[in-house]
């Protein structure tokens, strides 16, 4: 393998690797887009827990699984044609290989960009099953919210929710996130150096829509605002026959 290549493929490996580490050194103050949505899902699962019927939060969850189970059927379509293309030999190079914008490569090496795009496609299927798995945990806990238990309990109850609310809804945008490593690591077919730009390209807007996009401006909103705004306990609640009078409303 040529040197630039060697050198583009370290620089994707390192971008894929270190940009968790880098949006959580993001994260240590306010302003990163997954950041403030963490605290936006714990609030969500502090407010579902006081209310009387948790209908709207499944309903809720249930669309985030049918967007990850679309997402993950995508993905799996993708890995089949990169796959064919992938193990069809060197009729699948010689089909491509009259295009003047694809750079000249040999069958091994077109190979193993076929077999970089794959991988990244593949650990974006994970992260979608992961995610639909931990998301049907936490509708079967939005179902045992125990909603007349004492506001301590209900306090618990809701912060064990949000941690498996959250690594859910991480592991769906870790999927979404490895489509844009995948389409870097397509662009290699057309030269390393495309390939190196399209990689720190990636990296570049996925740092900036988590801190500049008006996206995270809006969410950052959000979370002061939930941040200056108490949980509110339903009227159900005074009704409560577990709760105690001094946390009757």
């Amino acid at each position: 393998m040529p040197l630039l290549d060697i050198f583009a493929v370290l620089v994707f490996a390192l971008c894929s690797v270190l940009y968790e580490p880098a949006l959580r050194r993001l994260g240590e103050g306010r302003g990163a887009l997954n950041t403030d949505m963490t605290v936006i899902r714990r609030r969500w699962m502090q407010e579902m827990s006081v209310r009387e019927v948790a209908l709207l939060d499944g309903q809720l969850l249930g669309h985030a699984i049918n967007s990850a189970s679309f997402f993950a059927s995508s993905n799996l379509i993708l890995i089949a044609a990169t796959a064919g293309a992938l193990f069809g030999g060197d009729k699948s190079l010689h089909s491509i290989e009259g295009l003047r914008v694809l750079a000249k490569t040999t069958p091994v090496m077109f190979q193993i960009k076929l077999g970089l795009v794959l991988v990244a496609l593949a650990r974006g299927l994970l992260d979608f099953i992961w995610a639909i798995r931990q998301m049907n945990y936490c509708l079967a806990a939005i179902g045992a919210a125990p909603s007349w238990a004492p506001k301590t309990v209900l306090a618990e109850y809701a912060e064990a929710a949000g941690g498996i609310l959250n690594p859910a809804l991480s592991a769906f945008n870790a999927g979404v996130r490895a489509y844009y490593f995948a389409l870097a690591a397509a662009v290699w077919l057309l030269g390393p150096l495309p390939f190196l730009a399209a990689t720190l390209g990636a990296m570049s807007l996925l740092l900036w829509r988590q801190r500049r996009s008006r996206a995270s401006d809006a969410v950052r909103k959000v979370r002061e605002i939930l941040e200056r705004q108490p949980v509110t306990h339903g009227p159900h609640f005074a009704r409560s026959p577990n709760a105690p009078p001094e946390e009757q409303i």
